[in-house]
């Protein structure tokens, strides 16, 4: 059964410049890099409360093909300020794709495509606080 999230994965054909991008969203170089000749096959990092990884592939990697326009689903990472967090998305050259929205009591959720075409989540999420807050099993 499913048991929880391991690793998100987005897509690029220009790693040098995603290392570069993800770097600065994540304020912190790949903890881990898998190279293939000369460039970038894979790059990781980890992040957040969980430190989940997130992963870049080398679109030539990739187990399909590329939609050509922002494409996969939504991975809404955990902030404290949605508009803060969206507007920084933004300055670092991120695109619009949904802008902030209240989605009900204690949920905002905003997202941009990234450089690259992939769709980037940001959410303030009651539900998650919650969760952080309670005491582990």
């Amino acid at each position: 059964m499913l048991r929880g999230f391991t690793t998100v994965t987005f897509f690029a054909d220009d790693m040098a410049s995603a290392r570069a991008w993800y770097t600065e969203v994540f304020e912190a170089e790949p903890y881990f890099v898998r190279d293939a000749g000369p460039e970038h096959a894979y790059l990781e990092w980890r992040a957040g409360d969980y430190q989940h990884e997130f992963g870049v592939l080398n679109s030539r990697f990739a187990p399909h093909q590329p939609a050509g326009r922002p494409s996969g689903a939504i991975i809404y990472w955990a902030v404290d300020d949605v508009e803060a967090a969206y507007r920084r998305l933004l300055d670092l050259g991120a695109t619009t794709h949904d802008k902030p929205t209240e989605r009900g009591p204690g949920f905002i959720t905003a997202s941009v495509t990234d450089p690259f075409g992939n769709i980037l989540g940001v959410m303030y999420n009651q539900h998650y606080l919650e969760v952080l807050a309670s005491p582990g099993e």
